[in-house]
């Protein structure tokens, strides 16, 4: 399908329905019994019990199954800054992959505010409906700072997709590259370039995963401390973190030798010759959506080993799709107090095993997510990783038995995989 095309079927289908979710209720009241149950006098019951014990209210009511999906509309999957009704569409769609390949529900909310301080009041004053947050598409550095302080303010998990989500499939994407090249995390110089929400996610999670030499790079080049030109609170903290040895320069000279590049900047800021540079079976990861810095095409015939881009319908789609749908039910499921750096390693090394050593190729170093019964896979095995990883660090409200969790995210899944037939039908 061309641009034209695919534009025109994609606004027919949007507007054919008004949108891609709805609510439908959990239960039918078709009688006075129902309605006094559910309803007036009834509901009194389940109200006096959460009084007495706010975390009855993931027993008695949707909320230990429920995300929040906030953006202000600053930073747009690739458009920008486009408002708080433009970007509803990409938190609706957001909100139909959580509950597919989650079986998670997951409310749209876009914010008509853009300040920090404004944003966490929100967010904190609708905290007691939902067993979870999801920020997305929030410009840097604020989207980071407002993580941050969620994180500490919130007894209920936070998650920054465009930065730990990205940062989870990265980093498992990297760790089966690294065993087909024969190199170790701890031994490679890694250029990530970008230093947005993703660049700074991604590089926590790799020194966190035992990466030890990562350099930064923005649009003014290598990120070092001393550094004043275009900086912030964000790449302070990167500067801190990173280029040991001090290095000063352009990407180029960041990339010249180093045997990783992972890009989450801008289509097309990459070049052949800065990838030839590279060491000896070189890893190039160009993540920009809706284009890469760099064609997979390009990047290997400038002699990269393993390549991988955001694009779909190109080898090693290296997608947050694969990350957050089970990330969440593994909060949920426990209902965990928060994320952590343990359970955010758990979901990498779930999401890297999913692909067997003898599936493993240089074409295939993630699950490919369009493949449905490989993408609940994905989602089943780091559900389980994150449940597992927040039990074992104190973080989960509840405990459950192994296995658990996997039988009742595929009940869940059957049941959205039969909602949707009837969909599909009307």
């Amino acid at each position: 399908m061309n641009g034209d095309d695919l534009r025109d079927e994609t606004l027919k289908a949007h507007s054919a329905r008004k949108g891609k979710i709805q609510v439908v209720g959990k239960v039918a009241i078709n009688e006075a019994n129902d309605l006094a149950m559910y309803y007036t006098p009834g509901v009194a019951y389940p109200c006096l019990e959460i009084k007495n014990n706010k975390d009855l209210s993931y027993e008695y009511t949707s909320r230990g199954n429920m995300v929040a999906i906030i953006t202000d509309g600053t930073r747009i999957l690739g458009l920008g800054n486009i408002g708080p009704e433009a970007g509803m569409p990409v938190m609706e769609g957001k909100s139909v992959l959580l509950k597919k390949f989650g079986g998670v529900d997951a409310v749209p909310l876009a914010l008509d505010i853009t300040q920090e301080d404004w944003i966490v009041g929100v967010v904190k004053a609708l905290a007691p409906s939902f067993g979870a947050i999801n920020l997305e598409d929030i410009e840097t550095p604020k989207a980071v700072n407002i993580l941050k302080r969620l994180e500490k303010e919130l007894t209920i998990p936070v998650f920054h997709d465009d930065s730990y989500g990205t940062a989870i499939i990265t980093v498992a994407a990297l760790k089966n590259a690294l065993k087909l090249v024969g190199k170790k995390l701890k031994s490679v110089r890694i250029v990530v370039n970008g230093a947005g929400s993703a660049g700074f996610g991604i590089t926590e999670l790799l020194l966190n995963s035992g990466a030890t030499d990562v350099i930064c790079c923005d649009t003014t080049g290598i990120i070092y401390k001393g550094r004043t030109e275009r900086m912030n609170n964000i790449k302070e903290e990167l500067a801190s973190m990173t280029n040991k040895s001090g290095m000063i320069g352009s990407l180029s000279d960041a990339m010249k030798g180093a045997d990783v590049l992972i890009s989450v900047a801008s289509n097309g800021t990459i070049t052949k010759e800065q990838v030839s540079s590279m060491a000896e079976m070189s890893i190039v990861l160009a993540l920009s959506n809706p284009d890469p810095e760099i064609g997979y095409e390009d990047a290997k015939a400038a002699g990269a080993a393993v390549v991988g881009t955001g694009q779909s319908g190109i080898p090693n789609q290296v997608n947050n799709m694969l990350a957050f749908p089970g990330v969440f039910r593994g909060l949920l499921d426990v209902r965990a107090r928060r994320m952590n750096v343990d359970m955010m390693i758990a979901a990498v090394d779930a999401i890297a095993k999913t692909v067997g050593r003898k599936q493993l190729t240089a074409d295939y170093i993630v699950p490919d997510f369009n493949d449905n019964k490989m993408a609940l896979k994905t989602t089943a095995s780091v559900a389980e990783a994150v449940a597992a990883a927040a039990m074992k660090t104190g973080v989960a409200r509840v405990q459950k038995k192994p296995g658990e969790i996997k039988r009742d995210y595929i009940a869940s899944v059957k049941r959205y995989n039969r909602l949707e037939k009837l969909i599909s039908k009307l």
